[in-house]
């Protein structure tokens, strides 16, 4: 008899887990919660902006989950987790039975503590629409059409992404950011002015080291005492791991649900978490690489094999119309030494972290032509030349690009090389078969590169 698999959250790590279970012996159920098939998050600000149609984001047709023998429930909200009787209740009182079971709830926005935000109804103000789901995306996509002003509070990469997507439709955009710096949970403050430059220089007003603290008829008031009048206030910035079911289940709760190198909890090794919601090693995650990562271990482990998740690889990456950012590592706590160049006239800042000889830390901002070569490196502990460093930031001539090696990855998301991309004979192809560009959305460019390439050289005849 398979082994009954229950996953809680029906969002890009949990399909990540059904796909690399086709063909093992479970019986696998998806609980998600939201109405739609499940879909790619990342490239919701894409949807906004009007560059890809909301059907584009679908991970999987309904039909491939039917045809691999996965339940997927649309719509199906978990109430509580029994572990005692190894069943998880559903609002509605039905209780779904499971050997195994999969936290994958992802993250919940909250709302930052701006006065005003909230109607005395208990209501929000209709100028605000907080952005994590289809439907909010929906939602303000309906709000654009009256509205000539917007602010986005939060200078993360869901905040930059949406601010470039507005201001792509036209609206006069500004970003509101607490830190020191755009970016900063990912970028140094060298790196985030020269991004804020790109911003100002796209046409989005940029304000760091000031947190909105009320919102009245005139505008957002800052608590430097500036008032940005606004039709439209976009919350992108506050967020925390989904771990409710796991606290009163009774499971060990930090940040996330603290799991081990098995992706197991840490107080019942028949629970596993993945994606936003775990904690492993005292890190959350929050981006899709290592979700994936977590996904294809945990994959491997309920197939009996062994696996061992370790969390090392985190590469990030920012998708958004004339904005280029990649992060590999913790460019901000990485030890070694620092290799740097910055051009703020063309708005391009690298930085290396090397330790020992191998790249244990990157942020590109502004080109991104050797992301997939650094990468590469970075994933592999290559140990470089003591030239190399310097060569490797050195930006590749426009007119003749390096040709990249067939190992070298060019989806981070996917974990896709350039030899796999090459192997395709069109883009549609290389998504079907590879999954590159469902993720973050960054590689496209490469990857059409990549396989126009490969279509345009001559056939050898016989």
């Amino acid at each position: 008899m398979p082994e009954r698999v229950v996953v809680v959250g029906g969002g890009m790590a949990a399909v990540r887990l059904a796909a690399q279970l086709v063909g093992a012996d479970v019986a696998l159920t998806i609980l998600a919660d939201e109405a739609h098939a499940p879909y790619n998050r990342i490239l919701l600000s894409a949807v906004l902006e009007g560059t890809h149609p909301a059907s584009a984001l679908t991970l999987r047709s309904p039909e491939w989950y039917t045809d691999h023998g996965i339940d997927l429930r649309l719509g199906a909200r978990v109430l509580e987790i029994d572990r005692e009787a190894r069943e998880v209740v559903l609002v509605d009182g039905e209780r779904i039975a499971w050997d195994r079971l999969v936290l994958a709830c992802g993250s919940i926005p909250t709302l930052p503590p701006i006065r005003g935000l909230v109607r005395r109804d208990g209501t929000l103000d209709p100028r605000v629409h907080p952005f994590r789901s289809l439907d909010d995306c929906r939602r303000l996509d309906e709000s654009l059409g009256h509205a000539r002003r917007a602010v986005v509070v939060g200078g993360g990469l869901l905040g930059l992404q949406v601010a470039r997507a507005l201001a792509v439709r036209g609206l006069l955009t500004e970003v509101v950011e607490g830190a020191d710096h755009l970016l900063h949970s990912h970028l140094g403050r060298p790196a985030g002015r020269v991004l804020a430059r790109d911003l100002r220089r796209l046409g989005t007003e940029v304000y760091t080291g000031a947190r909105a603290v009320r919102l009245t008829e005139a505008g957002l008031v800052l608590d430097n005492g500036a008032v940005l009048p606004t039709d439209l206030v976009v919350l992108t910035a506050g967020g925390r791991p989904s771990t409710a079911l796991a606290r009163r289940a009774g499971l060990m709760v930090g940040r996330g649900v603290v799991v081990d190198g098995s992706l197991a909890s840490v107080t019942d090794d028949r629970v596993h978490a993945i994606g936003d919601c775990a904690e492993h090693r005292r890190r959350t995650t929050g981006f899709v690489p290592p979700a994936w990562d977590q996904a294809e271990v945990l994959a491997r482990v309920l197939r009996g094999e062994e696996a061992t998740y370790d969390g090392s690889r985190s590469v990030a990456r920012l998708r958004a119309t004339g904005l280029d950012v990649a992060v590999l590592g913790d460019p901000r706590t990485a030890e070694g030494e620092v290799v740097e160049v910055t051009n703020p006239i063309s708005g391009s800042h690298r930085r290396l972290v090397v330790h020992g000889g191998r790249i244990v830390a990157a942020e590109l901002v502004g080109d991104l032509s050797r992301v997939g070569l650094l990468t590469q490196l970075y994933d592999r502990g290559t140990i470089l030349g003591p030239d190399e460093p310097g060569q490797l930031l050195l930006p590749e001539p426009a007119d003749a690009p390096a040709p990249l090696p067939d190992e070298a990855e060019v989806c981070a998301c996917a974990g896709v090389s350039a030899g796999e991309i090459r192997a395709c004979g069109s883009v549609a192809e290389c998504v079907d078969r590879t999954r590159a560009t469902t993720g973050c959305g960054g590689c496209a460019h490469v990857v059409r590169r990549l396989v126009e390439e490969r279509s345009a050289k001559p056939v050898a005849v016989g």
